[in-house]
């Protein structure tokens, strides 16, 4: 299933001193004292350590702010924690303790220095922060910076060329006037950058829901109108996507809320070589969907093909990859502490491997809503030749890198020890 590299990608691979062969990857520790852990990828795929980079910033540790849970993985319930600029001179992270943005000058042998942390303008209440996820625009010069928590959700930065940060005054929310304590997870431009998409997965967040006695979080409240209703984002409200129109400055218009097809609309990741269509990985709808934008930014859903839920729901698939000939989509079920593969066909989309790897076990501290003892997979990263996948497993303390098959299978090749609950953020080159 590799494809093959544009020459433009080689040529860049061959400037850093890589040759087509092995590159480097970048996680989050997400600790008090945040870092940057950066890897070497072999040929092979496995991982040595380079070094650790302080952010300068803090994350939330081994705390939840989501669940206010004191020790549990998926800190902020977001994916794209940790981004590179297309022309991989810039990475940036966030620190979700003290809701800050970090960015990084990527040298050669992709080693990081650190040029900037700033403060992304939202005051930290409580025991941590909440800023979690990153979408950057090169032609505006822009940082959008996603807080799982509001009503300011989102907060914009300009990045100046050699990478400095100016945090700016405007501020988005991702609430209605009926959904105050709404949780979004991700932000993803469209290839043109003329749109920005933001997933959610709460319309109210465990840490307000509660959990009952035996620590199971609470899923059903009472809304507005006295009637009874999941605290899931798009069940079965229409309402789960998120869309700004990009203006010329690179500040967003007005929000539109948009159906995302199913609960909890977690994950949004455009095909590489389609710049008009795009995955969605549901949470709680326990599967994953094709979508497409069309010039307005309106945007159309297919049906959700499922995976398979007799351990029982909600499975919680939560982060996606998709292979780099757009024919493979990897999505990582955090409630059953695997990794599904789905095959890629034009319009359709089905089931290739589930699960397309084993178990990963953890500590048996942990649950997913399904109720399963869970290790925590959060966010997965495939390399740009599509050979490998790489995995984080919070609760396992383990980055997990595979070797993918025709098949959809996938083959443990590495595995390296990661702080424990705590990581967040996987990008690479």
């Amino acid at each position: 299933m590799p494809n093959e590299m544009n020459k433009k990608e080689m040529g860049m691979l061959k400037e850093m001193g890589l040759n087509g062969h092995g590159g480097h990857l970048y996680m989050q520790t997400n600790e008090v004292k945040n870092a940057i852990i950066h890897y070497h990828r072999s040929a092979n795929g496995t991982l040595t350590e380079v070094e650790r980079v302080a952010t300068g910033g803090a994350g939330s540790g081994t705390f939840k702010p989501i669940s206010g849970q004191e020790s549990a993985p998926n800190s902020f319930e977001g994916a794209g924690s940790v981004i590179l600029s297309p022309d991989r001179k810039l990475l940036f992270a966030t620190n979700g303790g003290n809701n800050s943005v970090s960015s990084f000058a990527v040298g050669d042998q992709g080693k990081l220095t650190l040029i900037d942390t700033k403060p992304t303008g939202n005051a930290v209440e409580g025991k941590s922060g909440t800023a979690k996820s990153l979408a950057y625009s090169p032609s505006k010069d822009m940082l959008y910076v996603v807080h799982s928590f509001g009503p300011d959700h989102i907060r914009i930065m300009s990045v100046s060329s050699d990478g400095k940060l100016t945090p700016r005054m405007e501020k988005y929310t991702c609430n209605t006037p009926d959904k105050p304590h709404r949780v979004p997870t991700q932000a993803v431009l469209s290839p043109d950058e003329k749109f920005m998409l933001v997933g959610t997965t709460f319309d109210v967040p465990i840490a307000i829901s509660g959990t009952y006695p035996d620590g199971s979080p609470i899923l059903w409240v009472t809304g507005p109108d006295g009637e009874t209703k999941s605290v899931a984002s798009n069940a079965p409200d229409p309402d789960g996507i998120v869309i700004h129109r990009v203006n010329a400055d690179g500040t967003l218009g007005e929000a539109r809320f948009q159906d995302g097809g199913g609960g909890s609309p977690f994950y949004i990741a455009f095909l590489h070589n389609r710049p008009d269509t795009f995955i969605i990985a549901y949470a709680v709808g326990d599967g994953v969907a094709l979508g497409r934008i069309d010039e307005d930014g309106r945007i159309g859903v297919g049906k959700i093909v499922p995976i398979d839920t007799r351990r029982g729901k909600i499975a919680e698939l939560c982060w996606a990859s998709v292979s780099p000939d757009d024919r493979f989509l990897y999505g990582t079920v955090f409630g059953y502490s695997h990794v599904t593969t789905f095959h890629i066909d034009g319009l359709e989309i089905r089931v290739a491997k589930d699960p397309a790897c084993s178990i990963v076990e953890g500590d048996g501290t942990f649950r997913g809503l399904c109720g399963d003892v869970s290790s925590g997979p959060s966010d997965n990263w495939v390399s740009p030749d599509g050979e490998f996948l790489y995995q984080i497993y919070g609760n396992a303390s383990k980055l997990v890198g595979y070797a993918t098959k025709p098949d959809g299978s996938l083959e443990e090749v590495t595995s390296v020890a990661i702080p424990y609950n705590s990581p967040e953020g996987l990008a690479g080159f």
